[in-house]
């Protein structure tokens, strides 16, 4: 609602994340890109916590850039997936010089090849690309449905189970959410837990999430984080709330 108030006439670009790697918050990019579009604005959407967990349609959505992290979805690290809107690609000079991404050049003049390799200088990481490939390949066996389908239930009864341990706090629960729970309990540091539940075997991740502004808006120094993927269990679920227990009667 607060979105169409905040452009002016040097808005060039409306950035913003598909899922909260924080709270879980999906946000409406459908609705998101339909404002920015209203103002003559391109939107790029940060993919990196959704693509994993549910199925993504950038057509539908008609978003103008989606981009997202190899390792997100079990894919290698150190490389991404960028999708752009043909029309918008053409506009954007290369990054990057190398074989492949000029279709001829002299001294005086130099043209660029076509979409997609005018941004793909030199050799590329072929071998990453064909893990991530099978990666991809990997999740669509199991299917985006099926996963969401987990996950959901996975964050339903960690919410309840956690829920019920005094001093719990949760940060974040909108209606729509991924699976993750940001929380806090009682006066335990997020950064003494972590070490408590990694000695158990546990992992969490503790701190700002690499999204400070966000914990200083929330009025806070920093959360615990449990996030859940298709591999994870109610058991496991079960073993996170009695580490919790345990580091409870240590404070």
């Amino acid at each position: 609602e607060a979105l169409p108030g905040l452009f002016t006439d040097r808005t060039r670009l409306v950035a913003v994340t598909h899922m909260s790697n924080v709270l879980g918050t999906v946000n409406p990019v459908a609705e998101i890109a339909r404002v920015a579009h209203a103002h003559g604005v391109p939107i790029l959407v940060d993919g990196a916590q959704a693509v994993a967990h549910r199925a993504v349609d950038v057509q539908a959505a008609d978003v103008d850039f989606y981009a997202f992290s190899s390792h997100k979805i079990y894919g290698p690290t150190g490389m991404g997936v960028l999708y752009g809107k043909a029309e918008w690609l053409d506009r954007i000079p290369p990054y990057q010089g190398g074989g492949e991404m000029i279709r001829n050049v002299s001294f005086e003049h130099t043209t660029y090849n076509e979409l997609p390799y005018k941004f793909e200088a030199g050799t590329p990481d072929f071998i990453g690309s064909t893990a991530l490939a099978t990666a991809l390949d990997y999740v669509q066996r199991i299917g985006l449905d099926a996963i969401a389908e987990h996950e959901h239930e996975l964050l339903r009864y960690a919410t309840e189970r956690l829920g019920a341990i005094p001093g719990m706090r949760f940060i974040g629960q909108a209606p729509e959410k991924g699976s993750v729970l940001s929380f806090l309990v009682g006066d335990i540091h997020p950064y003494d837990l972590g070490m408590i539940l990694d000695r158990l075997g546990i992992a969490i991740r503790t701190g700002h999430h690499c999204a400070e502004p966000l914990m200083h808006v929330l009025g806070e120094e920093g959360t615990a984080r449990a996030s859940f993927a298709l591999y994870n269990t109610k058991a496991e679920v079960d073993a996170l709330a009695e580490g919790i227990e345990r580091a409870q009667k240590m404070f």
